[in-house]
C-alpha cells in the first residue's frame, strides 16, 4: 500500500468510525455487533449508490473501540475546553463523535502527528458542517492537543 493509499484508508477510516460512534450512541447497539456491522456491509462497500471508500479496519476498529473504552476520559478532556456555561450534551451528536474521536487519536496515538489528527477531523467536519463549526473543531482539538501531548 503506498503512503497515498493509507492516508486515504485512514481518512475513510476516521469518517466511518464518527459514523459508528454516532449509531452506538443512537441506537445503543452492542459494541462487537456494530463493528462487524460496519465491516461486513459499511467499508467499501456501495449503498445506494454511495460508494464508501476502502478503510483500513484495524485504525477503525481502535478508534471506536478506545472511544467506547475512554469515554468519560474524553469527555473530561473536551468539557474542560467548551467555553464557559457549555457542556457536551448541548452539542449534537455528529459534533460530539467527531471532537471524542479526534480527541481519542491524540491521547492514544502517538504515532499520528498532532497535526494530521486535527486536518483530518476538520476534513471529517467537512462532509456535516459549514466553516463555523468545521473552525470549532480545528480550535477545540488544537486546545487538547496542548493539554495532553506536551
Amino acid at each position: 500500500m503506498t503512503k497515498n493509499e493509507r492516508a486515504r484508508s485512514r481518512s475513510a477510516a476516521r469518517l466511518a468510525a464518527v459514523q459508528a460512534l454516532y449509531q452506538l450512541e443512537m441506537e445503543q447497539t452492542p459494541l462487537p455487533q456494530l463493528i462487524a456491522e460496519f465491516h461486513q456491509h459499511r467499508l467499501g462497500a456501495t449503498i445506494e449508490g454511495d460508494e464508501y471508500a476502502d478503510a483500513e479496519t484495524g485504525f477503525f476498529d481502535d478508534v471506536v473501540k478506545g472511544v467506547a473504552a475512554r469515554r468519560a476520559e474524553i469527555d473530561t478532556l473536551i468539557a474542560a475546553r467548551l467555553a464557559q456555561g457549555w457542556n457536551l450534551d448541548r452539542l449534537d451528536r455528529p459534533m460530539r463523535q467527531i471532537l471524542r474521536a479526534g480527541t481519542y487519536e491524540l491521547i492514544a496515538r502517538a504515532d499520528v502527528p498532532v497535526g494530521s489528527v486535527i486536518s483530518e477531523y476538520v476534513d471529517v467536519a467537512h462532509a456535516f458542517y459549514d466553516r463555523k463549526e468545521t473552525a470549532f473543531v480545528n480550535g477545540l482539538l488544537d486546545a487538547v492537543a496542548k493539554d495532553v501531548r506536551r
